[in-house]
Order: C-alpha cells, then structure tokens, then sequence
C-alpha cells in the first residue's frame, strides 16, 4: 500500500490461543467494520487462502480448535466447497466448471451425511 489511495480500509483480527503444545485451543476474530469497539466473535475453526502477488502462489493457514467436532469439520468443508463454487463462478463466469464443483459439494454432503441423498 504505497502511496496508494483507498476509498476505505478494513482492518482483520484474528486471535489464536495455543495450548502447552501450540495447539488451537481458542480461536476469536473481528474487522473493524463488524466491530468498530473491538468486540470480536468466537470460532472452532477457519481456512484462510491469500494469493501472493509476486510469487503467483498460494498461502494458506487451515486452524481449528480441539473442541470442533467431526460432524462440525465436515459441515464447515461441505459449506466451504459450497462457497467456493459459489466464488469461483463469480470470478470466473465458468458456470460448466462451477457446476461440477458444486456437484462435488453436494456429493461430499451426501457422503459425510452432511445433507440428505438425493
């Protein structure tokens, strides 16, 4: 952001709290749009993919804590897989390609009995 000028810029917050052995046992967020006062909001768990600019790579931080459940990690990849079909159809106008990613979200809902077969 070098002497770039923004109509507007929002701040993300992510706090991780690690147990003896550095794993997640509390993970909390905000923005400073959601919450102005630094107020922020609990989760079990979250993915985070950024692409790096200069090096056209992808990195990528995948932390839940150790109360999140099976059946929740498997709602929460299923709603993801979703979402990204979602994304990647916006981004790309690819409907046919989007398509089958949401078939396969829908195929791992089935599997995982996320959602009812169809």
């Amino acid at each position: 952001m070098q002497n770039e000028q923004f109509a507007h810029i929002s701040d993300i917050k992510i706090r991780v709290g690690l147990d003896g052995e550095k794993m997640p046992v509390h993970i909390d967020w905000a923005t400073s749009d959601m919450h102005p006062d630094g107020v922020t909001e609990e989760c079990k768990a979250m993915f985070i993919a950024l692409f790096d600019k200069n090096h056209r790579d992808t990195l990528r931080i995948d932390l839940w804590t150790k109360e999140m459940q099976v059946i929740e990690m498997d709602r929460f990849v299923y709603q993801v897989l979703q979402s990204l079909s979602q994304t990647y159809l916006r981004a790309t106008n690819n409907k046919e390609m989007a398509e089958d990613m949401a078939r396969f979200a829908q195929y791992f809902g089935e599997k995982t009995e996320i959602v009812p077969k169809t």
